[in-house]
């Protein structure tokens, strides 16, 4: 009873400032979360990169997603010491979770966070999860950790809830604040005070789950859904390539009906459609049921990049040139446009299916960082864009190319030139080219 009597002042005590809310982790989700609750209560921010923690004091978003704007008039403090995280009562665990090359959950950024923030855990504390993770996984694998490394018991000592992020990169109509944000707690006081400190926040209101597990598993199926309809399109559209039609004009024609529901094919990366079924799959395999669905809908998703590939061989090929000496341009190697984030960007796997027909590549992005490509794909910018391109994919909507025209690509084509537009953005404008879109 003592346990639910101090906790039961922890909101209380944030909207006063007797105490601080800490977030550790510090990237698309956890910046962002951050800074909007530094509006109404001290915050600190934790991470264990120092050069992006240097740059978010002096104002900068190592992300390229906030203006130094958002961070004025907010109190809150960077650090990459977990000691400094002793005054907070509230946390929030905010890091990456990724899944292995062979595709298995990687919970070590989110073990290590637990085992960190044990370190600093006291009696009357609230830790909220919102990394994604398979159902069961707050409570059956950090939970634990926790316990084992402050001698402290949930429920008993600390509570636990779990909120799901729903930040969308580069989206700014679907903002943090105007999304509904669904909380949860393992008793139901700490439900109600996890609430009303996401409540400060969130302009669309919460919504409650009815356990941690609920809320995990919500979170799984908002990707999932998405990755599941995403990949029909792209069957679809293999299908319809074959046939010789258009999958665009197939989907106009079938959208004329009320029911429809027009999902486009495309490239699935990034760090949650790509990514977050797999967490579903894994406890699902691992509880006795193998779920053919989801993973033959990421089969196709994550094989897409080849079919692209093999299609621009494929037309190079069918003009009479020489594979080993063809010349690619890529625009565009992030995971979705206007962001920086080339984390499981499925457009370096196109590139590296060219390559492996010995095809020259060359990349070009507006937003990517050169660094970065280099150092996480061996893969290298070109600082300007040439000439004489056999083939050249579009294959990120970024708004410096939105008003690009055909005359632009043959301007910088050999020959008669191919452009395979996997974002559709020329379908219908494209006469002299060779033209190919999904």
């Amino acid at each position: 009873m003592q346990a639910d009597l101090i906790i039961s002042n922890v909101y209380e005590d944030l909207m006063a400032k007797k105490t601080k809310l800490a977030v550790l982790g510090l990237g698309y989700v956890g910046l962002p979360v951050a800074l909007e609750f530094a509006k109404h209560f001290s915050v600190i921010g934790l991470d264990i990169n120092e050069e992006k923690v240097g740059q978010m004091k002096e104002g900068i978003d190592p992300n390229n997603e906030l203006t130094p704007k958002d961070f004025e008039k907010k109190d809150i403090a960077f650090t990459t010491n977990i000691e400094d995280l002793a005054e907070a009562r509230f946390f929030i665990v905010a890091v990456p979770t990724p899944v292995s090359r062979f595709n298995v959950p990687n919970l070590a950024p989110l073990q290590s966070a637990s085992k960190e923030l044990a370190r600093v855990l006291k009696p009357g504390d609230i830790v909220v999860y919102e990394s994604t993770v398979y159902p069961g996984c707050t409570e059956e694998d950090c939970v634990p950790i926790l316990e084992e490394g402050s001698g402290l018991k949930m429920h008993t000592d600390f509570k636990v809830g779990y909120s799901p992020e729903r930040i969308n990169p580069g989206d700014k109509v679907h903002t943090l604040s105007n999304t509904v944000k669904i909380v949860s707690g393992c008793c139901d006081e700490s439900l109600e005070v996890i609430a009303n400190v996401y409540e400060c926040i969130i302009e669309a209101g919460v919504h409650r789950a009815p356990s941690i597990k609920v809320a995990e598993a919500a979170k799984i199926i908002e990707n999932t859904q998405r990755d599941l309809n995403i990949a029909l399109m792209n069957e679809l559209s293999m299908i319809f390539d074959k046939v010789g039609i258009n999958t665009m004009d197939v989907i106009d024609a079938a959208g004329t009906k009320w029911n429809f529901l027009k999902f486009y094919p495309g490239l699935v990366g990034g760090h949650c459609i790509g990514v977050d079924p797999y967490y579903l799959t894994h406890k699902s395999i691992e509880l006795g049921y193998t779920p053919e669905i989801i993973l033959s809908g990421r089969k196709v998703n994550d094989n897409l990049s080849r079919h692209v590939a093999k299609r621009a061989v494929q037309m190079i090929s069918g003009q009479g040139k020489s594979i080993n000496q063809a010349k690619v341009l890529v625009m565009g190697i992030t995971f979705k446009e206007n962001v920086s984030d080339i984390r499981n960007s499925k457009v370096v796997d196109v590139v590296k299916e060219l390559e492996s027909y010995n095809v020259q590549v060359d990349i070009s992005d507006p937003f990517a960082n050169k660094e970065e490509l280099k150092r996480e794909y061996d893969l290298s910018l070109v600082d300007k864009i040439g000439a004489n391109y056999d083939c050249i994919i579009l294959a990120v909507k970024h708004k410096q190319f939105l008003n690009l025209d055909e005359q632009y690509f043959k301007s910088i084509s050999n020959g008669k030139g191919i452009l395979i537009d996997i974002k559709s953005l020329l379908i219908g404008e494209v006469k002299d080219m060779e033209y190919w879109t999904l």
